[in-house]
């Protein structure tokens, strides 16, 4: 990605994230998706400004995101490059008031995330990674700094990051499980997809994610903890890949800040 398009990126993603806190700032009113997801105004204003800026911006490259979904598997099955974006992840997070939203953007080539830009309006802070490049940054108070996924360190707590409004009984157990085998463990709950960003700055080494998301859920960040040396796959050992099926939903899947430790011998087995 060239260093130019990044920064137009950038700014999109800046605007996006002004206005939604321009609707976190006043009382939010809440609708329900046929999913039964959360849908508010601040979604859809977000998406309306990223859709109008990346066709804007690259106008051959298709763009598909969380809050127009329908377009068919048909269409969809023969695109080899586009962008999928979540306008707004962590809406619970978002309508709770906690900041732990994000605004997702993310280049999808080859049925692999490629590039993506992860914006925190309420934290005033923008993550990007291009994979390509192996590079990954993380910018507060116009400041840009690189990240990297720490090394696992196995004589040190194993730090996992859980989603702070979805867990149950089959992620505790998977947790026990993963604690006797790698000894002591920390864990730190955190919303949307700010969890795998967390892992690309190197504060927390594994995120198990068993339990429901979609492909526009995690793809931006996804990006950034490869570009950042980190890795995710599929929780039965397959690699992840996106639009390579009618539905958007994910499979279980672990992702790790070290990409070259040996998670596979070590983690155990996620059960169905």
């Amino acid at each position: 990605m060239k260093d130019a398009d990044v920064e137009k990126l950038l700014a999109l993603a800046a605007q996006a994230g002004e206005a939604i806190m321009a609707v976190y700032a006043r009382t939010i009113e809440v609708s329900t998706k046929s999913d039964q997801s959360p849908l508010t105004e601040a979604d859809l204003a977000s998406h309306r400004i990223l859709v109008d800026g990346l066709t804007a911006l690259t106008p051959d490259i298709p763009v598909f995101s969380e809050e127009d979904a329908d377009i068919p598997w048909a269409i969809r099955s023969q695109w080899r490059r586009y962008w999928l974006i979540d306008p707004l992840d962590g809406t619970k997070e978002f309508i709770n008031r906690n900041g732990e939203f994000t605004v997702n953007i993310a280049c999808i080539e080859g049925h692999e995330a490629v590039f993506g830009v992860v914006g925190v309006p309420a934290q005033g802070v923008m993550y990007w990674g291009d994979v390509r490049r192996g590079e990954a940054f993380r910018r507060e108070s116009g400041l840009t700094t690189s990240i990297r996924g720490r090394q696992r360190n196995e004589k040190t707590p194993l730090v996992i990051v859980a989603s702070r409004s979805h867990g149950g009984q089959r992620l505790e157990d998977y947790l026990k499980t993963v604690e006797e085998r790698c000894g002591r463990t920390e864990r730190t709950p955190v919303g949307s997809s700010l969890k795998l960003c967390i892992l690309a700055e190197g504060q927390a080494d594994l995120y198990p994610r068993l339990g429901p998301t979609s492909e526009w859920d995690i793809a931006a960040a996804d990006a950034v903890l490869h570009a950042a040396g980190g890795a995710l796959w599929a929780a039965d050992g397959s690699a992840f890949r996106y639009n390579a099926k009618e539905s958007v939903l994910n499979p279980d899947f672990i992702a790790v800040a070290d990409g070259r430790y040996p998670w596979k011998s070590v983690l155990p087995q996620v059960e169905g």
